[in-house]
């Protein structure tokens, strides 16, 4: 049993000649046994982690720990080997080969990562059985049900016997009875001894869970009346990747919204004056702001919450 440390991680890329952060100084520690739920909306980075933890993606910078195995200073050939011998993947889309029966769909990994085939099948036999899936071992994934083949998944997933099972959105696309079946079965795992971590924007996982990772940070805010806000010149409202739980808008003055590049350099998208308001879609949409915004002189505004926004200025109801 392994503990696994993630310190200061931070993953960058480029669009369009600006850089994006979806990770940016993401720290935690899970211990053996432990079940982790990464809890986020979409956008948040879960994926991206879970990238990082299993050896897909290569961080920017910090560090992931995974017992004494430092992750992020494994070469090319040392990573493979981590991702075959010590990592499980549980994809959302289930990712089953449409024209293979439930047992080859969980042997056919182990057959190519070198296991024999009559023990890859054995393990598979051994692994349907575990979730609960022998009498339906030799069914293609048409004549299972999202919950089996979410099943199927796990047990394949479970093929290495790895020390850390990573599960991306596993009741994303489950009904509530198939999701409570899963959840059931994570429980199970977790029951064994296995670490799994679990990332989801699905708070029917939140009860079963040993640690909760916040992707995005909880402020005060969200729920914050209306109120006015007033900036002098050259002054930032917020800035590109801070997270967004208010939408403004102008009653005098001027606001520029601002491209931050992958330089330094800056772009400006457009200057908004009184009366016109911005920023809702990271807020509505639980996305962090994808541009800054400065007062270009002094300004005065109001600042809404996203069901006051909708109501006071969109006028929507009910």
């Amino acid at each position: 049993m392994t503990a696994l440390h993630v310190r200061d991680l931070v993953v960058e890329y480029i669009h369009d000649g600006y850089a994006v952060r979806p990770l940016d100084g993401m720290s935690f520690t899970a211990e053996p046994g432990e079940l982790v739920v990464l809890l986020g909306p979409s956008g948040s980075g879960k994926t991206t982690l879970l990238s990082c933890l299993g050896g897909i993606l290569t961080p920017t910078s910090g560090s992931i720990l995974l017992g004494d195995t430092e992750v992020t200073a494994l070469n090319q050939n040392d990573l493979s080997d981590y991702r075959r011998t010590r990592i499980g993947f549980v994809f959302q889309a289930f990712n089953l080969i449409p024209s293979l029966s439930a047992r080859e769909n969980v042997a056919l990994p182990l057959i190519l990562t070198g296991h024999a085939r009559n023990a890859a099948f054995g393990r598979a036999d051994e692994l349907l059985d575990l979730v609960g899936l022998s009498e339906r071992a030799d069914h293609k994934p048409a004549k299972l049900s999202g919950g089996q083949q979410q099943r199927v998944a796990v047990a394949r997933g479970l093929g290495p016997d790895p020390a850390l099972l990573l599960a991306d959105e596993p009741t994303a696309n489950l009904d509530h009875i198939q999701a409570e079946a899963i959840i059931a079965l994570l429980k199970d795992l977790r029951a064994q001894g296995r670490q799994i971590i679990v990332s989801t924007h699905d708070a029917r996982l939140v009860p079963i869970a040993d640690r909760i990772v916040q992707m995005v940070a909880e402020t005060s805010e969200a729920d914050a009346p209306a109120h006015p806000v007033r900036l002098g010149p050259g002054e930032s409202l917020f800035e590109q990747g801070d997270h967004s739980e208010l939408v403004y808008t102008i009653t005098a003055g001027e606001v520029d919204i601002v491209r931050v590049l992958a330089d330094g350099g800056e772009e400006t998208l457009t200057r908004l004056g009184p009366g016109q308001y911005f920023g809702e879609l990271g807020p509505l949409l639980g996305f962090p702001r994808s541009a800054s915004a400065r007062a270009h002189g002094d300004v005065e505004l109001m600042a809404y919450n996203p069901r006051e926004f909708r109501e006071q200025v969109l006028h929507e109801h009910g």
